[in-house]
């Protein structure tokens, strides 16, 4: 089986140096990572984390996303979870924010969303994955599922990037890619930062 590296860091503890690993030794510093595709396990992992700083303090909660989008389920608990914090959480694109995670992006509170200035961000209509097979009722289910999806994930592009339903379906339409100045110009996020580790100074 092919061994997992976790990084680590040395820590003096009392009389000792004990290891911990970075993940762990960021998230006291209340700094989160939504990377990768985004699945059941991530959204459940992202659950875990905000329920642990939440009760820990008050303070801000600092998101870092890099991902290609992924399960529109599990994307909207990420976004579920977002839209219920009472603690400010500030979403910063550090690479890639395309599909469901450019959506989770925008989710966030106006003036805490922000990227990187080589990021980039992606917008398009739900994909239907796999073979279409079954009898005709069946793919006419499909069908009608899957615009119900592509309504809901419309609709909240709108809410959140102040635009109308009727821009959000023509911009989705096709793989809709934007640089950090386009992503900005859209909505999606409020302004670009040069600093991803002091977000503190740039929240407006």
């Amino acid at each position: 089986m092919e061994r997992i590296w976790i990084p680590s860091v040395e820590k003096k503890a009392y009389n000792s140096i004990k290891e911990v690993q970075i993940r762990s030794e960021l998230l006291g510093k209340r700094k989160v990572f939504l990377r990768g595709s985004i699945d059941s396990d991530l959204a459940d992992d992202f659950l875990e984390q905000m329920m642990f700083l939440t009760q820990e303090s008050k303070e801000p909660v600092d998101v870092y996303i890099n991902s290609p989008g992924g399960e529109i389920d599990a994307g909207l608990l990420i976004y579920d979870v977002l839209q219920g914090m009472e603690i400010p959480v500030n979403l910063i694109c550090t690479g890639t924010a395309a599909s469901m995670a450019a959506i989770i992006l925008a989710a966030g509170e106006k003036g805490r969303r922000f990227i990187l200035p080589h990021s980039r961000t992606m917008i398009h209509e739900p994909l239907l994955r796999g073979g279409v097979g079954g009898s005709a009722t069946s793919i006419r289910n499909l069908s009608e599922s899957i615009l119900e999806t592509r309504d809901l994930v419309n609709n909240l592009l709108a809410k959140h990037t102040g635009k109308t339903l009727e821009e959000i379906n023509e911009a989705t339409s096709y793989d809709n890619h934007m640089n950090a100045e386009e992503s900005v110009a859209f909505g999606l996020c409020d302004r670009i930062i040069r600093n991803p580790f002091d977000v503190k100074s740039v929240v407006q």
